[in-house]
């Protein structure tokens, strides 16, 4: 709004000071209007404050009902070095002791060449085929089995592609379910080759075809043939094994040094072999459990403290809270705190009806508190701390559960529809009228001062024409008495 500056010029009134009076008696409604709109935006924030800590209590009742945090499962092995276990995704053991003996561990196939001078060394052109599969009979082998649905490779060695670098690239590249490796000591280098899982059925042979022969056996690509069940010039360090142990006396063969679902839900992953048994124990685990209880509790008391605070009102400095006797937000408060006593009738849930029979309750200064040995009496039946909690398997309301009726309470209130949203929209609607109205008094007040400003212009001018006409007359008379003396 344009403010009037100009004071008497002529008359000697203080035009601007008299406007400025004026226009402040004027503009008191727009005041209070204006006082009444940082009311409501307060009290929107304070909405938004409570909307979201009932969010998040919302989202840690909801946790509540993850399949994966019941039945969890903790294990341990006596002796850490011969296995360690974990629990499968999605899956817990049953709580339990289990004995554990590793008399073997998977191995695979090495093989080692004869030595070479050095990697760069060089062998006849040709090819070599690898086969992957299990070695039949004692030992000797006297035979070889093709592994099923392996296909066997074909590596394929130029001219310029002979040395003994080369030929490693080239196997490693192939893909052939073996890796190779170049060993170098004093007396030279060899070729290191290795299948590249373990088990029997991951054993392998290698044929070798030259197509230039320098009549050297010793330099020929022939060297690195091997086939067990004959003399081969590539010498076998390790065999294909399978990893053999005993679970509580019954033996097991597995390819794998990890063996899944032997002990159902189980991952068992071998270390080393043992000369005795080890214990491996199944417990109970509920530490994720008591977590995402005490987040409930931290996100249900936050959101106490959050409404205690907008809604208080302090008779020592006779303050209220941007909230305070708002029914919407008391009203939430009350809904929460009865649903802590609410008695659970489930029929599935035995002695356990309120959060206080699993240690959850409310303090003296209001709080929600835990008390962990209650819980862990409580825990002694997991089944019915769920029922308590989630509800149970029944689709009936009465098995509800309390977290899930937190979360459907939570719903309702921070819907579209809910009395968080509708309170909201009111506040905001009544804003908007509220920013109207002192829009249309903006430009009542623009025009009233300019009115007020052109009133007391004129009013001014005026009096300037009476002070001039009454100078004039003065000056007269004092002619005239000057002209009869």
């Amino acid at each position: 709004m344009a403010s009037l500056t100009a004071s008497g010029l002529g008359s000697g009134l203080d035009v601007s000071s008299i406007i400025s009076q004026l226009m402040a008696i004027e503009r008191q409604p727009l005041k209070t209007m204006q006082s009444a709109e940082t009311s409501i935006n307060a009290k929107i924030s304070s909405f938004g404050k409570i909307q979201s800590g009932l969010s998040s209590l919302r989202d840690k009742a909801a946790a509540f009902n993850s399949t994966s945090l019941w039945g969890q499962t903790s294990t341990t092995v006596s002796d850490a070095s011969v296995a360690t276990v974990t629990s499968l995704s999605g899956k817990n053991g049953a709580a339990g002791s289990h004995s554990l003996q590793v008399n073997a561990l998977a191995t695979t196939q090495t093989l080692s060449s004869a030595v070479f001078a050095s990697s760069s060394a060089t062998l006849s052109a040709g090819s070599l085929t690898i086969e992957l599969g299990s070695w039949a009979g004692g030992s000797p082998p006297t035979g070889f089995s093709a592994k099923s649905g392996a296909t066997p490779v074909t590596i394929d060695i130029a001219d310029g592609e002979t040395s003994l670098s080369a030929i490693r690239d080239k196997i490693n590249k192939a893909n052939a379910g073996v890796t190779a490796g170049i060993v170098t000591d004093s007396s030279g280098s060899r070729l290191t080759l290795r299948s590249t899982k373990t088990g029997e059925e991951n054993a392998f042979r290698i044929t070798a075809t030259e197509t230039s022969d320098d009549g050297n056996a010793a330099t020929g690509l022939s060297a690195l043939a091997y086939d067990a069940t004959t003399t081969s010039p590539m010498s076998r360090n390790q065999v294909a094994g399978n990893a053999q142990v005993l679970i509580n006396g019954l033996s097991i063969s597995s390819a794998s040094n990890t063996i899944d679902n032997a002990i159902e839900g189980l991952s068992i992953k071998l270390g080393k072999t043992s000369g005795s048994p080890v214990e491996l124990t199944v417990a109970s685990d509920h530490s994720e459990l008591k977590t995402k209880l005490n987040d409930f509790i931290s996100a249900f008391n936050s959101l106490s403290d959050t409404i205690k605070s907008e809604t208080k009102y302090d008779a020592a400095t006779k303050s209220a809270g941007k909230l305070q006797a708002d029914r919407t937000a008391v009203g939430i408060q009350s809904q929460m705190r009865q649903m802590v006593f609410e008695a659970f009738s489930g029929s599935g849930s035995g002695d356990l009806k309120r959060l206080s029979d699993i240690g959850v309750s409310i303090n003296a200064s209001g709080k929600l508190e835990l008390k962990s040995s209650k819980l862990d009496a409580a825990l002694e039946n997991p089944t019915q701390v769920k029922e308590l909690l989630n509800g149970g398997d029944s689709s009936t309301t009465a098995l509800t559960g309390v977290m899930k009726r937190f979360r459907k309470y939570a719903d309702s209130v921070l819907g579209t529809d809910g009395a968080l949203q509708t309170r909201t929209d009111g506040l905001r609607s009544e804003l908007k009228r509220n920013q109207t109205k002192q829009e249309a008094l903006e430009l009542r007040m623009t025009g009233i001062e300019a009115r007020l400003n052109k009133q007391y212009q004129s009013l001014d001018t005026q009096m300037s024409k009476i002070g001039s006409l009454s100078s004039a007359v003065s000056n007269l008379s004092l002619l005239n008495r000057a002209y009869y003396y």
